[in-house]
């Protein structure tokens, strides 16, 4: 069909907005194409005063707003005029004998419930934030596209007036905009029930409400999947902290959906320090994480963890990446390099190589406060498991075995046990100056993890250096692998029934052994 044959003139808006973005300048098009503007309270202020003639809704339907401003648009008049299919002999001669224009043109957006509730404000103030006039217009005008468009972003307020003045929206344009004005009013009633369902939680609940949701806003359509045969696309969160769906890219590629995976582990696990740390990501697992005086220090020492395997992977800092460190990444081939933001020199090393993308994190990064995981017919829910539990504190854990370490082997211990939860199950990190120094990681038991840890540290490094395990050892011959390897020290969970046998491994080995009674599975 001729999309022309489809457009609907528009002679007559109905104009209801909170963020009066752009408003004045999409008024003035409107009138300058001839169009009748009808408009609600601080819009109608706005738009008069921006010298537009503006029919005030109380004039159209001949009741006054009231409630504080709770009811003005909720009348037949101006319902009828929005629902009214037009395409109907029968609607049309019911306007006509209710004496109701019809409206070509919805313009509303809503109050702004989720920045009111972000902003920390009272339960009363954020209930007064719930829309019910502007989402009833948006669906009705919404669900009568045959008839009437409906815009709901200010954004497109240049395309509203490109399309009047080519003599209206066809069809395909008004389903468009329809299928916006859905999605904005379905996220917005899933923060609203979101909202209340934390507002309604009781013990029984355990801090998990019965019912929840979350709206995604798709970001970009990526090449393809984990496998060049599957789909994927990337969706944001519009009402999470921003993070790496967030982020800006400054250079290179496009994204692929395993560098967002891969991407998202490395800074997962940099960003589980305070001081400059820097993460080698390959297949979502660390070939080395370290801390250092500086970012260009830390990647050094974590690049020396496993170089081999670095070759192709993902970089996350948790500094401004400087003009030092980026010479150091540069001779190597890198998909990604993600951080909080890049000197201008450093910038301008790496965007000397074609193919790496440089992502900026938004301000604000933090992880989420709950993770997802899809399972065939519903999907797994869990807080995020940071190094925040009562057993990651040092000063928490129970010397299990040997004596209690230096203030130097110590800070060695911590420091793997922060770097260990970044390592999928089974996971083993052995580190030394505060870098890792070999991971074993991915493993079906301990034994073969500890194996794999202590290979690729191999003996120099192996020898004198600390190990932390995400779980309890077993059996005591895991355990025994490092200390035949000369580990100096040992961090782990501790709570298997053959506890006592593992210490008296550590101890017959004169290695120190802490139990923290934290785990750290990732799976």
């Amino acid at each position: 069909m001729d999309p022309q044959a489809t457009q609907v003139p528009v002679k007559r808006a109905l104009v209801s907005v909170y963020d009066k973005t752009g408003l004045e300048e999409l008024a003035r098009g409107l009138h300058t194409a001839g169009v009748a503007i009808v408009s609600t309270g601080s819009t109608a202020t706005r738009i008069a005063a921006a010298g537009v003639p503006v029919t005030p809704v109380e004039e159209l339907t001949g009741f006054p707003e009231c409630l504080d401003g709770r009811v003005k648009t909720l009348h037949p008049r101006v319902h009828a005029g929005i629902l009214a299919d037009r395409r109907l002999p029968d609607h049309v001669r019911q306007l006509a004998e209710l004496d109701v224009e019809p409206f070509d043109l919805v313009v509303v957006n809503l109050y702004p419930f989720a920045a009111t509730v972000a902003s920390g404000a009272g339960y009363d103030e954020v209930v007064e934030q719930i829309d019910i006039g502007g989402p009833s217009m948006v669906r009705a005008a919404a669900k009568n596209h045959p008839s009437v468009a409906v815009v709901v972003d200010p954004a497109k307020y240049a395309d509203v007036l490109t399309a009047v003045a080519a003599g209206g929206f066809d069809l395909s344009a008004r389903k468009q905009l329809a299928a916006a004005a859905f999605a904005h009013t379905a996220a917005y009633d899933t923060a609203v029930a979101n909202w209340f369902a934390q507002q309604t939680l009781d013990a029984s609940d355990e801090g998990w409400p019965a019912v929840t949701g979350v709206a995604l806003e798709r970001s970009a359509v990526l090449r393809y999947g984990e496998n060049p045969h599957q789909q994927a696309a990337v969706y944001a969160d519009p009402t999470a902290a921003p993070g790496i769906a967030q982020a800006v890219q400054l250079h290179g590629k496009a994204m692929s959906y395993n560098n967002y995976v891969d991407a998202d582990a490395a800074l997962r696990a940099a960003y589980d320090f305070d001081a400059p740390a820097v993460a080698v990501i390959k297949h979502a697992n660390p070939c080395g994480i370290a801390t250092g005086s500086d970012v260009a220090d830390a990647h050094a020492k974590a690049h020396a963890c496993d170089p081999v395997s670095a070759y192709g992977g993902v970089i996350a800092a948790n500094r401004v990446v400087t003009a030092a460190m980026a010479e150091q990444v540069a001779p190597v081939f890198t998909e990604v390099v993600i951080a909080p933001g890049f000197e201008p020199e450093a910038l301008e090393v790496l965007q000397a190589k074609k193919n790496v993308r440089l992502l900026q994190l938004p301000e604000g990064y933090s992880r989420a406060g709950q993770e997802w995981r899809h399972v065939s017919g519903g999907v797994l829910v869990q807080t995020l498991d940071a190094v925040d539990a009562d057993g990651d504190a040092p000063a928490n854990w129970t010397l299990a075995a040997g004596e209690p370490a230096s203030p130097e082997v110590l800070a060695d211990l911590e420091f793997a046990w922060r770097a260990v939860r970044a390592v999928r199950s089974n996971a083993i990190l052995l580190a030394k100056d505060g870098a890792s120094v070999g991971v074993g990681m991915g493993q079906v038991n301990r034994v073969d993890s500890c194996k794999l840890a202590v290979e690729r540290a191999g003996a120099e490094r192996a020898t004198g250096a600390v190990a932390a395990s995400d779980a309890f050892f077993p059996f005591a011959d895991g355990a025994q692998i490092l200390l035949d390897a000369g580990v100096r020290a040992v961090v782990q969970p501790g709570g298997s029934i053959r506890d006592a046998e593992v210490v008296e491994a550590a101890t017959k080995a004169g290695v120190t052994m802490y139990f923290t009674g934290a785990r750290h599975f990732a799976h």
